[in-house]
């Protein structure tokens, strides 16, 4: 598909305020979640600002600058003096995806997010020192502040981890013994893949740090004997993966990296390949999704990209992967879309 959001003429004045004011209803209908105020009005017919007062521990003033807020982005709706959850406020509410949305926007982004401009002058995550002191986010993402960790990793799991038990039976009807997993992260992947066959051995690539987790994790779900850990730092040189895997896998990993690096990181995993080994890339593009609402939420985690994770990746269109992998020597056998949440599986084999 492809993605243009049109907007009615008649709206587009007042589009343009929400999108000026938009920081700041975020942190309205955030805090409202968070303490608890829009659940109350989901279980009654109608609050009065004094009550939620009363109940949530904050003065009236504070209810009705919340509320107030909320009332103009249609999460809530006044009849008179009473509140009530409005349809948007539902979806705030419940929608899981809302829920690790928020909380990854403002955990790890908000603050960083004010040197985006600083971000996109340099090539370098300006931003990040909001959390710390790392030259990417990858590198620090073990040490990260505990709120701010968990929300990053909800949030990459979240979109990683619905699609697992699909893209399993794909990727073991043709029984690969030997698979490698390039950024692995904490290894729920490589945890995925040892307990649904187990004959397979899973090579891990990441980090150090990273490896540490999934080393820890795998150890203590009893899966470590068939699991192998092989450090790199992809920004640094050409060093070769392991070879002879009947499996190469990418998930949500190469956009972390500006398109030089994809192609160095692609030319790696073709010579890891064994003879009739296949490379599959998960990934999220915005060029795939059939919603509009999913490609607005992939399309603006590339600025998180920017200021916050390396300063010179992003969301990439499917397009792009597919000529970096014909310049890198890979021939596109397969592609499906909708697995998941939001993804899309490409494979490929020597061409």
């Amino acid at each position: 598909m492809t993605f243009q959001r049109q907007v009615p003429a008649r709206d587009a004045r007042a589009e343009a305020h929400r999108i000026a004011f938009g920081p700041i209803v975020f942190q309205c209908v955030r805090i409202a979640r968070k303490r608890g105020l829009l659940a109350t009005l989901e279980v009654s017919e109608g609050c009065t600002v004094e009550q939620l007062a009363a109940r949530h521990g904050f003065s009236p003033y504070a209810v009705r600058v919340l509320l107030e807020s909320c009332l103009s982005a249609g999460v809530v709706a006044c009849d008179g003096e009473c509140y009530r959850l409005a349809a948007v406020g539902h979806y705030v509410l419940n929608d899981p995806m809302a829920e690790v949305n928020f909380d990854f926007v403002h955990e790890v982004c908000y603050r960083g997010m004010f040197e985006l401009e600083a971000s996109l002058e340099s090539a370098r995550p300006e931003g990040l020192k909001s959390l710390g002191p790392w030259a990417t986010a990858y590198q620090g993402l073990s040490s990260f502040p505990p709120a701010a960790r968990e929300a990053w990793l909800a949030f990459d799991h979240f979109y990683s981890d619905h699609s697992f038990p699909e893209v399993l039976e794909i990727l073991f009807a043709a029984h690969p013994r030997r698979v490698l997993d390039i950024g692995a992260n904490t290894g729920k992947f490589a945890r995925a893949c040892l307990e649904y066959d187990a004959q397979v051995e899973v090579t891990l690539a990441d980090l150090p740090q990273q490896l540490e987790l999934a080393r820890r994790h795998l150890e203590g779900c009893g899966l470590a004997a068939r699991a192998r850990f092989a450090a790199f730092d992809f920004l640094a040189g050409e060093e070769p993966l392991p070879g002879a895997q009947d499996l190469v896998w990418m998930s949500q990993f190469l956009c972390c990296f500006p398109e030089s690096v994809i192609a160095s990181i692609l030319r790696r995993a073709r010579a890891a390949l064994a003879p009739r080994g296949r490379l599959r890339i998960m990934d999220t593009f915005w060029d795939r999704q059939r919603h509009d609402v999913a490609a607005f939420c992939v399309i603006n985690t590339s600025p998180y990209f920017t200021a916050i994770a390396s300063g010179n990746s992003k969301m990439y269109r499917s397009d792009d992967y597919l000529r970096l992998a014909r310049e890198a020597g890979l021939a596109l056998i397969e592609e499906r879309d909708d697995i998941g949440v939001c993804h899309t599986l490409l494979t490929f084999e020597r061409s």
